[in-house]
């Protein structure tokens, strides 16, 4: 990978760890499930613009009706579960949790996808990363009144969703649209569920201002629309292994954010959790060889 490819994908890493950041402030002003639907539609609009713009299409090709239903029910579950997450406790240990999708991705690949079996390395990799989620839900006492055991458990249920839409996307007739309409899928479907389900968690508002409207539009354009093709952008330019590979940066950056920009306290528990976290992801997406 050249400068430019290394310096996106760090660039990429630090915006989605940002991003936890700023959802947790934003709890503040909107309900977190409101918040997410509203972002949902945001990126969808944004789309939508962008699709027309470009002259892609809007249509649902035959038989990927269900897939869609699907990877929208996911996207929608990964994002109810992680907004609430993040409204009952702190980024860093929410990073820490999800940003172990590839474990979860892993597991799964290695028994759905027959080229992906778990090497040696990839299985250690995804032991010492398993341990590191066990060390960051069983110690909370660091991490003061908020952590929370259902905020955890709630952002690894959003990081087995995360899986779960990467691997409807390559075994489901969905992976045979473009990526555009696969994230409409996402998005509209996400938006419906989510809004509705806002009905039930309490008054849609909190302590609401301005700067929760800016940071909703934002996270919709920049985040949701812009940040994913971007991603995939850099997926069909760069090798696959070389991108994943810089995925440890997430939990890393989030636990730094979280405790530069939110005073968050990062106790010896917390640092083995992610270490045990960055190195498993690493090892996971290590180059296969030959008998590995």
């Amino acid at each position: 990978m050249d400068a430019f490819g290394a310096s996106s994908m760090v660039a990429f890493a630090l915006l989605l760890a940002a991003n936890q950041v700023v959802i947790k402030l934003t709890n503040d002003g909107f309900q977190p499930v409101f918040q997410t639907g509203i972002r949902s539609v945001v990126g969808a609009t944004a789309l939508l613009i962008w699709m027309r713009f470009k002259g892609i299409p809007l249509r649902i090709e035959t038989g990927t009706f269900g897939s869609g239903l699907l990877l929208g029910g996911l996207f929608a579950g990964e994002f109810l579960c992680l907004f609430i997450a993040l409204d009952l406790t702190t980024v860093a240990r929410s990073s820490i949790i999800f940003y172990s999708m590839p474990v979860w991705l892993s597991l799964l690949g290695h028994f759905l996808l027959p080229a992906e079996r778990v090497s040696k390395v990839k299985g250690f990799g995804l032991l010492l990363a398993m341990v590191g989620v066990v060390i960051a839900v069983a110690g909370r006492g660091a991490a003061g009144d908020e952590a929370s055991f259902l905020g955890d458990m709630l952002a690894l249920i959003a990081a087995m969703c995360w899986a779960g839409i990467a691997l409807t996307a390559r075994i489901t007739p969905i992976a045979h649209v473009r990526i555009e309409m696969q994230l409409m899928w996402q998005l509209v479907v996400s938006a419906v569920v989510l809004l509705l389900l806002s009905l039930f968690f309490g008054p849609m508002l909190r302590d609401f201002s301005t700067i929760h409207v800016i940071s909703v539009l934002g996270q919709g354009v920049v985040v949701v629309f812009a940040a994913f093709l971007f991603w995939f952008w850099l997926i069909k330019t760069y090798p696959a292994s070389s991108v994943a590979s810089f995925s440890f940066l997430s939990p890393v950056f989030g636990v730094l954010l979280g405790w530069l920009l939110l005073g968050e306290k990062i106790g010896p528990g917390a640092i083995a959790a992610l270490g045990c976290v960055a190195v498993g992801l690493v090892m996971i997406n290590w180059p296969t060889r030959s008998g590995g």
